[in-house]
């Protein structure tokens, strides 16, 4: 089986949960002779940080044309007083 895979790793403890997974999911491939490719993209307060987006068109578009999505955990503190036009809005 070959799977292109989208990790939207998010933000707070996203990166190091998506990691460690994505690390045993590329276990299970050589196991079981599948081949998977991760390919990263931008959600939640890093894609704010970087594109000002939440879920940048370029996030979703990948998205969907990836055969399955990882995500990872999304709402650092530290972005949460931002109005919820920026928590909830796709594409910028």
């Amino acid at each position: 089986m070959k799977l292109k895979i989208a990790v939207l790793a998010g933000d707070g403890i996203g990166p190091e949960v998506t990691h460690e997974a994505t690390e045993i999911l590329r276990a299970v491939a050589e196991l079981g002779g599948h081949e998977f490719t991760f390919v990263p993209g931008l959600i939640g307060g890093v894609a704010i940080a970087e594109t000002g987006s939440p879920l940048p068109t370029a996030t979703l578009d990948l998205a969907l044309d990836a055969d399955a999505v990882f995500l990872g955990a999304v709402g650092d503190p530290k972005f949460g007083a931002l109005p919820p036009l920026y928590r909830t809005r796709p594409g910028q």
